[in-house]
């Protein structure tokens, strides 16, 4: 196995870890990581015994999302892991009567995007500040 490979495999793994303690449900993992339509949920199973996920771009950008969410979780509630999923998986007020992983879910990209810019403010003035360079040009 090649070095990427390997990489890949530990990234699906420790994502897929991520999310089953999030207790996100397989059918909404399915949904949140866009992967190939038709994926049953039983078959979520290979990722966690050493498949990497496909090469896929916006499966990246979704793992990045995810990664970027957990950090600023464990920021958040640093003494206690058990909060970040009491608050994904709580309704919230500010979301719409939703929780966090449902809008995730539901809203795909622009769910995970609206998720990390509520939990982590310096990525959002980042996006912010990209979006104000770009209009200025």
């Amino acid at each position: 196995m090649t070095d990427i490979h390997q990489k890949r495999v530990a990234i699906t793994q420790a994502v897929m870890a991520l999310l089953d303690d999030w207790k996100v449900r397989a059918t909404d993992q399915i949904r949140l990581l866009a992967l190939p339509d038709g994926l049953k949920a039983r078959q979520l199973r290979q990722y966690h015994q050493g498949t990497p996920f496909p090469e896929s771009e916006l499966l990246d950008t979704r793992v990045e999302h995810l990664a970027g969410i957990a950090d600023a979780l464990r920021t958040t509630y640093p003494r206690n892991v058990q909060m970040a999923t009491f608050w994904l998986n709580k309704k919230n007020n500010r979301f719409n009567n939703r929780s966090p992983i449902t809008v995730m879910t539901e809203d795909g990209l622009a769910g995970l995007q609206t998720i990390r810019a509520h939990l982590d403010c310096a990525w959002d003035w980042h996006m912010d500040s990209k979006k104000l360079t770009s209009s200025e040009a």
